[in-house]
C-alpha cells in the first residue's frame, strides 16, 4: 500500500475521478455520460496524450521542448503544400513532414547537448522560427494562411481510414494513443534505454561516468517529441482535409502540464507516461465537460492557468519531500 501511495500518477488519477464525478452531476443531462459524449472527450485526450507521452519522456530526461506546437503547424502545412501545390501523393507529403519534424528534433537536441544552453531557451527560439517560417512560406506560395483540398490527393482514402477513421463512436486516434502510451511505458519501465532516461534526468554527470550515452539519449528524445507532434498534425490535417498556420498553438503548454500533473518533475529524474496519459484525459474531460455544462469555453483557459500554478506547487512539494528523505 505504501508503494502504491508513492506512485507519481496517483494524484492525477484521483483528479480524473473527481472531474468525471463533477461533470456527471453538473452536465449528466446534457450528454456528458452518453457514449458519444465519452467519445468526444477521449478524442481530445488522445491527441494531447500522444504529445504528452513523448514530452514526459523528454522531461524525465531533464529537458523541455516548447516547439511542439509550432512543429505541429509546420508538419501539417508541409503535408498540405506538398500535396496541393506540388501534386505529391498524400503519403509522400506525410513522409516529408516526418522528415522535417525529425530534423527539427535533431537540431534542437544537437544545440542543447553541444552548447549546454537551457532547452527552454533553445526550443523557444525554435518555436518562433518555425511559427514565422510556416506563416511566411505559406503566404509566399499560396497567398493565404489556410490550405485545403487534401481529399483530392492520391492515397487519401487509405490515409483517412488510418488517421481519421472511426470505430463505432470512437475516433481511431484513441487506439493510436493506447498504442503509443503502451509502447512508451514499456520502453521506460522495462528496457535499458528506459533506465538511461531516468539516470540522465536524475544525475547526468553520474550517468556519463557509468558510460550512458547522455547526449544521444537526449537527442533521440527530442526527435521523438517532434515526431509525435508530426503524428498529431497528420491526424488533424487528414481529418479536416487541410490545415492552417496556427494549428497546434498552445499545445506545448498543455502537453507539459499533462506530464507534470501526471507526476513528472520539472527538474527531471522522475515521472510516468501513464500519469501523463491521465493528465491528458483530465484536460480532455474538462474541456468537453465545460461545453456540456453550457459554460463559455473561454473558462478552459482559466483552468489551464490554475493547473499551471497547482502543478508548480505539487512539483515543489515533491522535491522538498525528496530532499528531506535524502538527509
Amino acid at each position: 500500500m505504501r508503494k502504491l501511495l508513492q506512485r507519481p500518477e496517483l494524484g492525477v488519477a484521483f483528479a480524473v475521478a473527481a472531474a468525471w464525478l463533477f461533470f456527471a452531476i453538473v452536465a449528466g443531462d446534457s450528454g456528458f455520460l452518453t457514449l458519444s459524449g465519452t467519445a468526444s472527450y477521449l478524442a481530445i485526450a488522445a491527441e494531447l496524450g500522444i504529445l504528452a507521452a513523448a514530452v514526459s519522456l523528454l522531461m524525465i530526461a531533464g529537458e523541455f521542448d516548447l516547439s511542439v506546437g509550432s512543429t505541429m503547424a509546420a508538419g501539417g502545412m508541409t503535408i498540405a503544400l506538398c500535396t496541393t501545390e506540388l501534386g505529391w501523393p498524400l503519403w509522400a507529403g506525410i513522409g516529408a513532414a516526418a522528415a522535417l519534424s525529425a530534423c527539427v528534433g535533431l537540431v534542437n537536441g544537437l544545440i542543447v547537448t553541444r552548447t549546454r544552453l537551457p532547452s527552454f531557451i533553445v526550443t523557444l527560439g525554435t518555436l518562433f522560427i518555425l511559427a514565422g517560417g510556416t506563416i511566411g512560406v505559406t503566404r509566399l506560395i499560396t497567398g493565404r494562411t489556410q490550405v485545403g483540398g487534401l481529399e483530392e490527393s492520391g492515397g487519401f482514402g487509405a490515409a483517412e481510414k488510418l488517421f481519421a477513421g472511426m470505430l463505432g463512436p470512437f475516433s481511431v486516434t484513441l487506439f493510436w494513443w493506447i498504442g503509443v502510451t503502451t509502447l512508451a511505458t514499456w520502453v521506460l519501465v522495462r528496457t535499458r534505454p528506459g533506465n538511461w532516461i531516468f539516470a540522465v534526468g536524475g544525475a547526468p554527470d553520474a550517468a556519463r561516468r557509468l558510460g550512458i550515452p547522455v547526449d544521444r539519449v537526449k537527442i533521440l528524445l527530442f526527435m521523438t517529441t517532434s515526431l509525435a507532434a508530426c503524428l498529431v498534425a497528420t491526424f488533424q490535417t487528414v481529418q479536416f482535409r487541410g490545415t492552417d498556420v496556427l494549428r497546434g498553438t498552445g499545445k506545448e503548454l498543455e502537453a507539459i502540464l499533462a506530464a507534470v500533473l501526471g507526476g513528472t518533475l520539472l527538474t527531471g529524474g522522475r515521472g510516468s507516461v501513464v500519469g501523463a496519459a491521465c493528465g491528458a484525459l483530465l484536460f480532455g474531460m474538462v474541456q468537453q465537460g465545460i461545453v456540456f455544462s453550457g459554460v463559455d469555453s473561454d473558462w478552459y483557459k482559466v483552468f489551464l492557468g490554475a493547473v499551471l500554478i497547482l502543478a508548480v506547487l505539487l512539483n515543489s512539494s515533491v522535491q522538498m519531500r525528496a530532499a528531506e528523505a535524502r538527509r
